[in-house]
């Protein structure tokens, strides 16, 4: 049996007709750039996450560095994140240039907010929360922090569509929550595409100008700005995922926990669940201490498997110039040893998972 990691088709062919007559009815209005569906996905989804704005972008990256550059942070400024995050989330940071200053994870894979306050200096100005794998920091601790700090709070949200913490969704808890649509995200898009949600009215308008070359009215540049539009076709096929989202969030929530009830091998460490803390699984993470020779096991085996991450973003040759080595942040690099994310998908058929289990519970 071959398993992939991931099988984008399955959540096609779920919904066809619909997604089918959403691009014919964008292709058959003859208007394709920020237009109705765009502005009704938008409001949609701020509904969704309980924003009360939302602006369409092009990828979750732009919707990054855009949230920095609305927010005035720059050059010299110090942005606090935690130091295991896929290296986007530090470009969004650095694009502007601002500095990223690390922090190391916690048990649950995202920040470490316990670690947070003996980062501040006098150059810090915003925390980056990243919500990695698809479940929620801790928030509450994160937002005391901030306050008291008269911080910036900025959540990246790339994983996290719909989680929650106390109840809160994620993204509604900072200055910006960013967002992207890459087609493997729980609500994924057919090709690239970003938004931000936020309650301040000054920054949605800004994000807008910013997105359409820095221009409020056609031809009239108020800013240096960037060309960062959801289109159309993209806002359309959006919409019917999100229609469903809280179907597809529950479908991997009950495959990952038909994973945690079976696996059983003590040569893997299993996904921990922070109390209060949603998590809608856009991975299903392990770490295993011989996981070069479980990769090989698996390949054999048919089953594929994607290390999310194997390198962290402070060893990245991309960031050589800010002057860290190996053993700076040894909590994230152990975790770049020893994590593997293992397949997880919507449509994921029951032969498939339990061939997945019994694989891994064999592994020896």
């Amino acid at each position: 049996m071959e398993i992939q990691t991931n099988r984008l088709d399955r959540g096609f062919y779920k919904y066809q007709q619909e997604f089918e007559e959403a691009a014919l009815r964008v292709l058959r209005s003859g208007w394709y750039i920020l237009g109705k569906e765009v502005s009704s996905f938008e409001e949609e989804f701020a509904a969704y996450i309980g924003a009360k704005y939302c602006v369409g972008l092009a990828s979750g990256l732009d919707a990054l560095w855009l949230a920095f550059r609305v927010l005035n942070i720059g050059k010299g400024d110090e942005v606090i994140v935690q130091a295991n995050t896929y290296i986007a989330s530090v470009m969004g940071i650095t694009i502007n240039g601002a500095v990223p200053v690390f922090v190391e994870p916690d048990e649950y894979f995202n920040i470490d907010a316990d670690k947070i306050e003996e980062k501040i200096t006098e150059k810090t100005k915003a925390v980056l929360v990243v919500h990695l794998y698809g479940q929620a920091s801790r928030m509450d601790k994160i937002v005391e922090i901030c306050k008291r700090h008269k911080l910036r709070l900025v959540e990246d949200c790339a994983q996290s569509h719909g989680s929650a913490y106390n109840g809160k969704v994620t993204g509604t808890f900072g200055d910006i929550g960013c967002f992207s649509f890459y087609p493997s995200k729980n609500i994924g898009a057919f090709g690239d595409g970003g938004a931000i949600v936020t309650d301040d009215e000054e920054l949605a308008k800004e994000m807008r100008i910013y997105r359409n070359y820095g221009s409020e009215k056609r031809y009239y540049n108020k800013v240096v700005g960037t060309n960062s539009r959801l289109d159309e076709i993209q806002a359309a096929l959006l919409k019917v995922r999100l229609k469903y989202a809280k179907e597809l969030n529950e479908e991997k929530q009950k495959l990952a926990a038909e994973y945690d009830k079976r696996l059983n091998n003590p040569e893997l460490i299993l996904p921990k669940i922070r109390e209060g803390a949603d998590h809608i699984y856009h991975q299903y993470v392990v770490r295993c201490k011989r996981r070069d020779e479980l990769i090989n096991y698996l390949k054999e085996k048919g089953i594929s498997i994607i290390i999310h991450y194997p390198i962290p973003p402070h060893l990245a040759e991309a960031y050589t110039y800010l002057g860290h080595k190996k053993g700076d942040y040894p909590i994230a690099e152990g975790y770049a040893d020893e994590v593997l994310s293992i397949p997880m998908y919507n449509g994921m058929l029951k032969e498939e998972q339990d061939y997945t289990i019994d694989m891994l519970n064999l592994f020896r």
